[in-house]
């Protein structure tokens, strides 16, 4: 089979970014998060407070945090060891540290993200068509958990009794979105004939737009929609759950640091903030990762986890603190750690892609597996 989304020397290739284009997102995406940082947290939120309340914190509440992010840089490393069969663990950890050190610390930085990680994969023996499957099933999971999590926080809210249900229409909003994205994503792949209605359906969708946007005038959705279910499906079908356990994962884990963070500033010894109430305003903040401005939601994922905090009761001064911590404890060990794994990649990327290209017969299209693993 060939690869169907994006096939080796395009989209997925360095050469083939539109740079004019990567630099001015990037100029965007960095106006945005001065912006969000200096004008809006201070009018959600208190810097002078935050620095009062980090005060509070005792050397136990610092080693819980640690403990946690050990613990959700650990769980980071599953999804594409999920996602690639035969790929050991060391490696989907190198190569998912590698892209969020990139798409997260780079403002515009996700393309070149998704081009390490093609990249990498075939250094690893990985097939064309493996990697595509791989990193497409990463990034649709990692999509329905970032929507599905907004919904359970709503869930959590209505539940547990959380002030807060004016919220209620961010859960909706993310519930709408997750289902007609699943509702689409299972049409597709439960029959050949679904996914060629699916694509015909979405031709027809676009065609009054065709006179007017000049970049799909010729554009066909059926083709490659029939040829995604084709590359995904054998993939998708015997991996899905263990994908969904591993990206449910890396979320919660990255929610338990924000919680020892919370709770560590408040004092275990106090009522403070529920776990209830802190797992809500995460989750629900979670939407803030589908605003494609900032490199992982940074600002507009923050602004909307200290006002939700906030408003389920959390001191302004605590919440503030509590999602500094959150965001420094679970972004700067990641670039640091994939700096040092791209790094080290790059160091024997091009010893491996001197050698020969892989026969057909070494790997299975079907499964991806890897054919040089050591």
């Amino acid at each position: 089979m060939e690869s169907q989304h994006v096939a080796p020397g395009e989209s997925m290739s360095l050469g083939g970014l539109d740079r004019k284009k990567s630099i001015i997102l990037g100029a965007v995406g960095l106006a945005f998060i001065v912006i969000i940082f200096w004008k809006v947290i201070p009018q959600i939120g208190s810097y002078s407070e935050a620095a009062t309340a980090l005060e509070t914190m005792n050397t136990s509440a610092l080693v819980l945090i640690v403990g946690c992010v050990l613990v959700y840089l650990i769980t980071y490393g599953f999804p594409f060891k999920a996602a690639t069969p035969g790929l050991t663990y060391w490696r989907s950890q190198q190569l998912n540290q590698a892209a969020f050190a990139i798409s997260n610390g780079v403002p515009g930085g996700g393309a070149v993200g998704l081009a390490v990680q093609f990249g990498m994969l075939s250094t690893f023996g990985v097939p064309a068509t493996g990697a595509t499957a791989a990193i497409t099933a990463v990034g649709m999971w990692s999509t329905f958990v970032t929507l599905l999590f907004p919904v359970c926080g709503v869930v959590t809210v209505t539940l547990f009794g959380v002030s807060g249900d004016s919220h209620a229409a961010t859960g909706f909003l993310g519930l709408a979105i997750l289902v007609a994205l699943v509702v689409t994503f299972v049409l597709i792949m439960r029959s050949p004939a679904l996914a060629t209605k699916v694509g015909e359906l979405s031709n027809r969708l676009i065609g009054p737009l065709r006179n007017r946007i000049k970049a799909i005038k010729d554009l066909d959705l059926a083709a490659p929609i029939i040829k995604f279910r084709v590359d995904m499906y054998a993939l998708l079908k015997r991996r899905w759950a263990a994908l969904t356990a591993a990206q449910i994962a890396v979320s919660f884990t990255q929610f338990l640091i924000l919680y020892v963070a919370l709770r560590g500033i408040e004092g275990w010894d106090s009522v403070g903030t529920s776990f209830a109430a802190a797992f809500a305003a995460f989750a629900i903040s979670q939407l803030g990762l589908m605003i494609p401005i900032t490199p992982g939601g940074l600002g507009t994922v923050d602004a909307a986890m200290i006002a939700l905090l906030v408003g389920f009761g959390t001191s302004v001064g605590v919440a503030t603190a509590a999602a500094l911590v959150w965001r420094a404890a679970s972004f700067i060990p990641q670039i640091l750690i994939g700096v040092i794994a791209l790094v080290a990649w790059y160091r024997k990327a091009g010893q491996a892609l001197a050698k020969p290209p892989l026969t057909s017969s070494t790997h299975s299209a079907d499964s991806g597996e890897p054919g040089a693993q050591k």
